[in-house]
């Protein structure tokens, strides 16, 4: 019998928040853009759960957030601590199952098949990983676990924050049946939309569809929902098979503007900000990608892959400014840019030098190194002296 984990932490970017600020704690703390007193432009990152009883949630434009918990806790993400806890929890994960499927910075599948001799039935299991993570990180989780990884990871969402849900081995579809069709991995708003204009709502409404007529209706993704819905999914926890693919920050500026050095500036922060986090994972990338958004939110994207993998900043500083420059906007005003890196690859090593990088690039890196040193040490208050104008005008997103 296969037994599945999805491990979700609870609102993880507002709890990491809580836990460092004694102050933030009890409290409604929402990560994202600067509110600006209600017109800021920019969205919320993650609402802790106590912002989360006003009404406030993740992808919400932040003058919203505002409006609905005006008297919240704002803060601007911290991405570099994010990874730091992540890779504490990721951790954990291991040390119950070699078989650890990276989902993003705060999820994961776990295929703990076989464990039960050393660590009990599965949701001994899981209590174990909560313990520790509580006691490790001072943070929750809420855990799911089933024979296959989609409905482990409907059942992780169904008793948060820090709960377990366990679906019984043959009872998957009486598990699925009364819940919402939004459930379903890989319901998107739109197909959800369209199922309940036919009628369509409960998870076992789709599972009482003929698989052909389910096909026809819903093209190749039908057969997938129709198998979902009776609780089948045959596709295993891969090792691995959520490493990261991007990184990117974008910054939406209060107003429309055409002000290039204001925007060269948000560049520099930007491409500060993404090789930071490039070096916490130990990567490097070999693909720059940007995102324009101009006034009537018309947006494009343009990229550009280099010969040789970076993490400095500098690399993606010059050819970020360089994408902008050769960028046609007829003096159209920008919204939102946004710059990220993908083709990532993970930095070479040996025993006894470390990280290796071409000779030419070594200096830059250690100086590059030694900065993040001294952020880990001292916080963000460390800065580039080219960085302070404009750190107080910037939003992470």
């Amino acid at each position: 019998m296969r037994v599945i984990l999805h491990i979700d932490m609870d609102a993880f970017f507002a709890a990491v928040e809580q836990r460092d600020n004694p102050a933030y704690r009890g409290k409604p703390v929402i990560v994202g853009a600067d509110p600006k007193g209600g017109a800021g432009r920019g969205v919320v990152s993650t609402a802790s759960y106590e912002a989360r009883k006003f009404g406030v949630h993740s992808a919400m434009p932040i003058s919203k957030a505002y409006e609905k918990c005006p008297h919240g806790v704002f803060v601007i993400p911290r991405m570099r601590r994010y990874v730091e806890v992540s890779n504490q929890v990721y951790d954990i994960f291991s040390r119950y199952s070699p078989m650890v499927e990276d989902v993003g910075i705060d999820e994961a599948f776990l295929d703990c098949t076989g464990c039960e001799k050393l660590f009990g039935v599965p949701r001994e299991i899981a209590e174990k990983i909560k313990k520790d993570i509580y006691n490790e990180t001072f943070l929750t989780a809420s855990v799911g676990i089933a024979m296959n990884k989609s409905v482990a990871k409907i059942a992780s969402d169904m008793n948060k924050p820090d709960g377990i849900t366990e679906c019984p081995p043959g009872k998957e579809r009486e598990f699925l049946a009364p819940l919402p069709v939004g459930k379903l991995w890989g319901a998107g708003k739109k197909t959800v939309e369209w199922l309940e204009s036919k009628g369509i709502r409960k998870v076992d409404d789709i599972a009482r569809l003929d698989p052909v007529l389910a096909e026809k209706l819903l093209g190749k993704s039908g057969l997938h929902l129709w198998n979902l819905s009776r609780g089948i999914d045959s596709r295993p926890v891969i090792p691995g098979s959520g490493e990261r693919k991007s990184i990117s920050e974008e910054h939406t500026f209060e107003h429309d503007t055409d002000d290039e050095s204001g925007i060269m500036s948000v560049l520099l922060f930007m491409a500060d900000s993404v090789t930071s986090r490039l070096r916490a994972l130990s990567l490097n990338a070999r693909t720059i990608n940007m995102k324009i958004r101009l006034t009537g939110f018309e947006t494009f994207t343009r990229s550009v892959t280099i010969d040789e993998p970076f993490c400095d900043m500098a690399t993606l500083k010059n050819e970020s400014i360089r994408l902008f420059k050769e960028f046609e906007r007829n003096n159209r005003k920008i919204r939102l840019i946004g710059i990220g890196v993908s083709n990532l690859v993970p930095r070479a090593c040996d025993e006894e030098q470390g990280v290796l990088f071409p000779p030419v690039d070594e200096k830059r890196i250690r100086n590059e190194q030694l900065l993040d040193e001294l952020r880990n040490r001292f916080g963000d208050k460390v800065s580039r002296g080219s960085l302070i104008h404009v750190r107080n005008d910037y939003d992470h997103e």
